[in-house]
């Protein structure tokens, strides 16, 4: 008979979560996680297979949590003011009580950029991709830039981000407000 499960999934992934986010995937132990989430290995490798989908569990558990911001840049119509609202947006998930400041996403995205591991380039590929699309849909907003300015900008709004999303863990409010403001006086 199998034993019942003495925790809740989507709570131990958020402990997880934290962890990854605070240090890294490589810098996170087994150990660590062991600790952190407050069950054993035999747990973890029975409801998750390993430190590996631990992980995809937690950029899973990610997503979800910064979909309300995502549904409401996609249905605003305003623009180049939407995507600077989207960046202040960014900035207060992270400022949020229980967050790490800095981007999830963005620091795996560091982490992974020369990884073999497939799966977890193919989820972070998969997020800028869809991101850069939304910035190419509100630059078309404004139709009297070209297909080329466009490109050109929503390539440049993507660095743009990554930036924001490293910048929050060091710099001031006042400085990541500046960033912002003169990010879109060059858009």
């Amino acid at each position: 008979m199998a034993r019942k499960k003495q925790y809740i999934e989507s709570e131990v992934i958020d402990r997880a979560m934290q962890l990854f986010w605070r240090n890294g995937y490589e810098s996170t132990s087994m150990h660590m996680l062991e600790r952190e989430m407050g069950i054993n290995k035999f747990s973890i490798y029975s409801s998750f297979g390993n430190k590996h989908g631990v992980f995809l569990e937690c950029l899973k558990s990610y997503k979800k949590r910064v979909h309300a911001i995502f549904e409401k840049f996609k249905k605003a119509k305003n623009g180049v003011e939407d995507i600077k609202a989207f960046f202040y947006d960014s900035v207060a998930i992270g400022n949020m009580n229980g967050n790490q400041k800095g981007c999830l996403v963005t620091n795996t995205y560091y982490e992974f950029a020369h990884s073999d591991d497939q799966l977890v380039k193919e989820e972070m590929e998969s997020f800028m991709k869809n991101l850069k699309q939304l910035f190419i849909e509100k630059l078309k907003i404004n139709t009297e830039k070209d297909l080329d300015t466009i490109e050109q900008q929503a390539n440049y709004l993507l660095l743009a981000k990554h930036g924001l999303a490293v910048a929050t863990k060091v710099n001031s409010n006042k400085e990541i407000e500046d960033y912002i403001e003169m990010t879109f006086n060059n858009i």
